[in-house]
């Protein structure tokens, strides 16, 4: 396995894109992050904890400091309170994209071919909505997959239309663990922690402890994981606080 190849990126729409309330929540960040020159990867609503928002986002090389996080809270937070796309009090999380992101993009099919990719369809393909494989690239607007039949007992390849899946995502392994650790994406600590948790498939500590800068201006609940970044403000400081 070669390291990640560097593709030069290009401001492209995202073709895996959301539903619901992430989706009206995806519109109003989408520009303002563009506009300090990241790219919005993925946002994600969720229950955990009352209710979480959260917004992957990204440099053009896939990179993520904990100072972008705080500068894309600044930025959206007061955007979000006016905009009030969510009915209900809820946390902001802001993070990169981790080792095993989402891929929406289809420049993100061709820039991590090699390694291996769960996909969800919401359009059935091959009489199945779900696949695991072996990435291969992009063929047109369709994403080379070669994945085990069980049918026939031998690997296949599949085209599948980008637009047509629920959800891409990397699969954690060995393999994307080393290609990170050698592109500097992972210190050897982490790796080897990660190495660990995805060998015991326990829950990993990447996200908690790595990607999200710890607000220093709130009390920290100490039941809850460190370093997480979680801007307040309007409706998220009730959130945050509820319950004390």
């Amino acid at each position: 396995m070669t390291d990640t190849p560097q593709i030069a990126l290009e401001s492209e729409p995202r073709l895996i894109t959301e539903q619901g309330p992430a989706a009206r929540v995806a519109t109003i960040a989408e520009p303002v992050i563009e506009g300090l020159g990241l790219r919005l990867v993925r946002v994600r609503v969720s229950g955990q904890d009352g209710c979480t928002v959260q917004i992957m986002a990204e440099r053009s090389d896939g990179s993520m400091a904990i100072e972008d996080c705080e500068a894309v809270s600044r930025a959206l937070s007061p955007v979000l309170d006016v905009a009030d796309p969510i009915e209900r009090a809820y946390r902001l999380e802001i993070s990169s994209p981790g080792l095993d992101r989402p891929l929406v993009r289809r420049s993100d099919f061709d820039r991590y071919a090699g390694f291996t990719v769960k996909i969800e369809m919401a359009v059935a393909a091959e009489g199945r909505r779900r696949f695991r494989g072996h990435l291969l690239g992009t063929q047109g607007d369709e994403a080379r997959i070669r994945h085990h039949d069980s049918k026939s007992n031998e690997d296949v390849e599949v085209l599948l239309r980008i637009e047509d899946m629920a959800e891409a995502k990397l699969v954690l392994d060995d393999v994307l663990i080393a290609a990170s650790f050698k592109t500097g994406k992972a210190d050897p600590e982490t790796a080897k922690e990660l190495s660990r948790a995805a060998a015991s498939r326990k829950p990993r500590p990447w996200r908690d402890t790595r990607k999200r800068a710890q607000d220093q201006t709130e009390s920290q609940d100490q039941t809850e994981p460190q370093n997480r970044f979680r801007p307040d403000g309007g409706k998220r400081r009730a959130a945050q606080h509820e319950g004390d």
